[in-house]
């Protein structure tokens, strides 16, 4: 055999053992290994962070799209994709797509079928913010509560399974966890009353494992915080992704709202409402839990994701979560033993709690939330800072371990509220327990930020203030730049140290989607989602986003060279 043609045989077979040889060592390694990404989060940690560094503060200005791809419609991308051998995966509601990562060009298009009905019955949104990935297989959700598994060479479907009825309130758009040789989903439907739960699902056949409800009955542990009948509609959605430390062999998942929203009417602590739980991920067996919003009388969840990192407490290293959550708090808690470390606040305003207290790790409520855990019908409306939309939604935020630097967004808005007694209406209707009167903005105007938050100092370090909240992911990278969207359409690069913003591209429509960072034959490429139609644009009146177009699409840059 000639050299050269044996050279070029080599080359295919080594790019053949590249596509194929994805493992579980693999998915462990993401992190540390940025020329594929192959887990939501970039690593089972979340901490969406790159050790890239060719693009940096200097060169930013020579940042430019590379290509494109439409999406095809025009609701919410606020997907991550993956990257697996030089192939790009994408989710949308409505399809499952393979692009070549270098070029843009579609290599196959798999369209999920969803019943005819699917949109009335949705509570908050239709989007796929993902997929997992594990030998050749691609895995996903769908918003009528299926799971699928995809063949990544050619698109075809596998194998399907139906995690819940989405005629009961329930629905599936994150992205599945693959942990200790399990499929790991979760589900959404809190607004409906719909119980939460977590689902293990064998990776070949798509069988159940496992599933673990995530209210307590009674009977079972926590099921005293309830009054009577109330946990088998108590909501604790799991809606989004959870993270996986491999050496405690521990996911960690967060849950939701309870259902109704009025506190009053389900009493107690509703465990395990707005708490994180660490389980096994063979069994499903729950290790421990830490409840951030006790009662949760103002849709505060816990959901938001779960970073993973370790940080010096008190001179010692130490396994840590991080959550900076929808009550306007953000979480430190060792993630061994579910200890809580420190909760401070990071929102601008907070009037429901004083503070955390430095012991417990529980709330201290205000005279107003007092009276609200108390009384299920009110007279007058209250104003509540943060709203529901928290103080930092779902969008997750990326962390630094270099710089030991947490950076996400945040929002400023309150909300006027009512309780008052509802009867669970069922089929495709919220169960909240109240009436909401409206968002409040602060008086300058800013209803948002971008942070940079010290997690082990406790402080913020810097914010840019936004005239609209961000609802972008964050990325931030080796050297020292810090990438994320904005809803009128902007994708941007900031300086890590300052804030300072460097850079700035327009989308074309809002920004609700995750960057990733990847390499390909040495050059350094960014990839996000653009194509905004959230919840807040839909219900916050915010006249930023009045003459925002619509239209999902896939950029990815690179420097020019």
């Amino acid at each position: 055999m000639r050299a050269s043609v044996r050279h070029a045989w080599l080359t295919l077979a080594c790019l053949a053992a590249t596509v194929s040889a994805q493992t579980l060592n693999d998915l462990r390694n993401d992190a540390a290994t940025p020329g594929d990404v192959t887990t939501y989060g970039m690593g089972w940690g979340q901490q969406r962070h790159t050790p890239l560094a060719q693009i940096t503060p200097a060169n930013i200005g020579r940042l430019v799209p590379v290509w494109n791809y439409s999406l095809d419609n025009s609701a919410n991308a606020s997907s991550q994709p993956l990257i697996i051998g030089g192939t790009m995966y994408i989710t949308t509601h409505s399809h499952t797509m393979a692009v070549d990562a270098v070029t843009g060009r579609q290599k196959w298009r798999t369209p999920v079928e969803l019943p005819a009905d699917i949109n009335g019955f949705l509570c908050c949104g239709i989007h796929s913010r993902g997929a997992a990935a594990l030998d050749g297989v691609l895995y996903r959700t769908t918003i009528d509560a299926h799971v699928l598994a995809i063949d990544m060479k050619t698109g075809k479907p596998l194998w399907k399974s139906k995690a819940a009825d989405y005629k009961g309130g329930y629905s599936m758009t994150h992205a599945p966890l693959i942990a200790g040789g399990v499929l790991i989903t979760g589900i959404s439907g809190g607004e409906y009353g719909a119980r939460g739960f977590i689902t293990g699902w064998d990776l070949k056949t798509g069988q159940e494992k496992w599933k673990l409800y995530t209210t307590a009955m009674p009977g079972e542990p926590g099921g005293d915080t309830w009054k009577p009948g109330m946990a088998a509609t108590g909501g604790a959605p799991t809606w989004l992704t959870g993270t996986y430390d491999p050496e405690l062999d521990l996911v960690y998942w967060g849950t939701g709202n309870g259902g109704p929203w009025n506190a009053a009417m389900r009493g107690g602590d509703s465990l395990y409402i707005a708490s994180v739980l660490a389980i096994k991920p063979s069994t499903g067996q729950k290790v421990w839990h830490f409840q951030f919003s006790p009662g949760d009388p103002y849709d505060y969840d816990g959901t938001n994701e779960l970073v993973l990192a370790e940080l010096p407490i008190d001179g010692k290293p130490t396994k840590v979560l991080m959550q900076a959550n929808r009550n306007g708090f953000f979480y430190v808690i060792d993630r061994s033993t579910g200890k809580f470390i420190s909760g401070t606040q990071f929102a601008r305003k907070v009037n429901w709690a004083s503070g955390i207290d430095p012991k417990t790790g529980r709330p201290i409520d205000t005279p107003m939330t007092a009276a609200v855990r108390k009384t299920e019908t009110q007279t007058d409306f209250i104003e509540v800072w943060p709203s529901a939309f928290g103080g930092k939604n779902w969008m997750p935020m990326s962390f630094d371990p270099g710089r030991k630097l947490a950076f996400f967004n945040t929002i400023d808005l309150g909300m006027k509220v009512k309780y008052v007694q509802q009867t669970r209406p069922g089929g495709p209707n919220w169960w909240l327990g109240l009436e909401l009167g409206g968002f409040e903005g602060p008086a300058d105007g800013n209803r948002g930020a971008l942070v940079a938050w010290d997690p082990v100092a406790k402080r913020k370090v810097w914010e840019v203030l936004t005239k609209a909240p961000q609802w972008a992911g964050v990325l931030s990278t080796a050297s020292g730049l810090v990438f994320t969207g904005t809803q009128t359409g902007q994708f941007k690069a900031f300086d890590a140290g300052s804030g300072r913003e460097l850079w700035s591209f327009q989308t074309g429509s809002g920004i609700s989607g995750l960057p990733i960072a990847w390499e390909h034959q040495g050059r350094q490429y960014i990839t996000v989602t653009s194509g905004a139609a959230t919840v807040y644009g839909a219900l916050a009146g915010d006249p930023e986003l009045a003459n925002v177009p619509a239209g999902s699409s896939v950029w990815t840059f690179a420097l020019l060279p």
